[in-house]
C-alpha cells in the first residue's frame, strides 16, 4: 500500500533511476596482446621455412647488361640471377657512352715509391664487340704457352720445343762463353725482405742469378722486378735437413717420410707461387736431396716440365747429378759457397778461390746469400773480371758449359 502511494505521488515524467549495465569483453587486454604476439611469431616462422628464396636476406642489386649484338633489346638481370625481363625496342643513347668510357688508376709501388697508371673501361672494342677474353701469349715477361693450371694455381709446362730453361734463361754471349773460363754467382734466399731482395736487384749486374724461395708475402711480384732487370730467376724448393724438425726450412717441406705423391703436391705449391724462373735448386735439404728415393720425382717433373735442375753444393751425398743424368735435366752444382764465414776477407778469400777454379776447369759456380756484406764485396769483384780474363755468365749458360765439357 504503501509503495503504491508513493507512485501516485511522485511527478508525472519521472521514472525511477535504472543501474546502467557495463560492457564486458570475454578476454583481457593482455590475453588479446599475448595472441596477437603469437599469431606474429607464427606467422614469422612459417614465411622462414617455406620461403625458398636461398639468398634470403642477401644484400640485392639490378645491374643492366647491354649485348653489343643486340641493340634493340635491354636484358635486365637480377641480383639474384634469376629474373630476366626484355623491355622492348627502347632506344639507348647513354649507353654506347658508359661502354667506351674509361678510368685511369695510379699506383704506387709502396718498396720503391714508382707510380703507374692503370687504365679501367671497356674501351672501343667492347663498343665494337670484339672479344677480348683471350689472354696476351706474353704477360710481364711470362709466356701464358708455358703455363699449366694447378689446384694451387699456374704452374710450367712445356709447349712444343719451348721449354721455361731455355726461353728463360738470361741472354749471355755464348761463343764467348766457349773460348775463355766463365763464373756463374747465383744469389739464393731471396723473396723473404724486400730490402735485402731489393738491393740484390739493383746493386749486382744483370748476369747474377737470382735464387727466390716460395715464401714471403708477395715474391711474384718481386722475382717480376728480378726478371725486369735481367736477372735470370731460379726456384728454391724446401727440402729436408738432417736436423729436421728441428731445423724447419718452412711450410710445405719436401720430407722423406712422405709419399712420392705427397711431395710432387707439395711441389705444385711451391711451384706455383711465382713464375717465369728457368729451373729449381733446393733450398736446404740435406737429407731430402741424398735420399734417390725421394728426389728421383722431383727430377721427373723438373724434366716433365722443361726446368733444369741446381744443386747448391750443400751436400757430399748429393745424388741429384744422377738423377738428373738419366733424364736429361739441364743440371749443375754449386763449387763454392762465398759468403759461408760473412766477413770482407773471407768473401774476398773465396771469390779469389772461385776465380782459380774456373781457371782449371773452365766454369765455376759460386752461391751467396744477400747479406749487405756480400752483395757489396761480390759486386766489386764483379766489376774487376773482364781485366783478367774471366766472364761472369747466368747460371743456365754455365749450366751448359759444364755439361758440354
Amino acid at each position: 500500500m504503501t509503495e503504491t502511494a508513493d507512485d501516485l505521488s511522485a511527478p508525472l515524467g519521472q521514472d525511477k533511476p535504472r543501474r546502467k549495465r557495463r560492457l564486458r569483453l570475454p578476454f583481457t587486454a593482455m590475453q588479446l596482446i599475448a595472441v596477437m604476439l603469437g599469431l606474429f611469431l607464427v606467422t614469422f616462422a612459417g614465411f622462414a621455412i617455406f620461403n625458398k628464396d636461398p639468398l634470403g636476406g642477401e644484400p640485392m642489386m639490378r645491374i643492366a647488361i647491354r649485348d653489343p649484338k643486340a641493340t634493340d633489346e635491354k636484358p635486365i638481370a637480377s641480383g639474384h640471377g634469376q629474373e630476366i625481363k626484355q623491355e622492348g625496342k627502347q632506344e639507348t643513347k647513354e649507353a654506347p657512352k658508359q661502354a667506351s668510357e674509361q678510368k685511369t688508376v695510379t699506383m704506387i709501388d709502396g718498396s720503391t715509391g714508382a707510380r703507374h697508371d692503370v687504365v679501367i673501361g671497356a674501351g672501343e672494342a667492347a663498343d665494337k664487340g670484339e672479344a677480348a677474353s683471350a689472354a696476351p701469349p706474353v704477360m710481364n715477361g711470362v709466356d701464358s704457352k708455358l703455363l699449366e693450371k694447378s689446384r694451387y694455381g699456374m704452374i710450367p709446362a712445356i709447349s712444343g720445343d719451348l721449354k721455361p730453361f731455355n726461353v728463360y734463361a738470361a741472354e749471355a754471349d755464348r761463343a764467348k762463353a766457349a773460348k775463355m773460363p766463365v763464373v756463374a754467382i747465383v744469389i739464393g734466399g731471396l723473396g723473404v725482405g724486400a730490402a735485402k731482395t731489393t738491393d740484390a736487384i739493383m746493386k749486382l749486374p744483370g748476369a747474377v742469378t737470382l735464387a727466390f724461395t716460395p715464401y714471403g708475402s708477395d715474391p711474384a711480384k718481386l722475382a717480376e722486378r728480378a726478371r725486369a732487370q735481367r736477372h735470370e730467376i731460379f726456384l728454391q724448393i724446401p727440402m729436408e735437413p738432417y736436423d729436421f724438425p728441428d731445423n724447419d726450412p718452412g711450410p710445405q717441406t719436401l720430407l722423406t717420410s712422405l709419399t712420392a705423391d705427397q711431395n710432387t703436391d707439395r711441389l705444385y705449391w711451391h711451384l706455383s707461387r711465382m713464375q717465369g724462373y728457368a729451373g729449381l735448386t733446393n733450398f736446404m735439404g740435406a737429407r731430402f736431396i741424398a735420399t734417390d728415393a725421394a728426389m728421383q720425382p722431383i727430377i721427373r717433373e723438373a724434366s716433365r716440365r722443361g726446368l733444369g735442375f741446381f744443386d747448391d753444393g750443400s751436400s757430399p751425398r748429393s745424388i741429384a747429378s744422377q738423377a738428373a743424368g738419366s733424364l736429361a735435366v739441364p743440371f749443375g752444382r754449386g763449387d763454392i759457397a762465398l759468403d759461408a764465414v760473412p766477413t770482407p776477407t773471407e768473401i774476398d778469400r773465396a771469390l779469389n778461390k772461385l776465380e782459380s777454379t774456373a781457371r782449371e776447369r773452365g766454369v765455376a759456380i759460386g752461391t751467396a746469400s744477400a747479406l749487405p756484406v756480400s752483395i757489396e764485396r761480390i759486386g766489386a769483384w764483379i766489376k774487376t773480371l773482364n781485366d783478367r780474363g774471366i766472364l761472369l755468365v747466368p747460371l743456365t749458360s754455365a749450366m751448359l758449359k759444364s755439361k758440354s765439357s
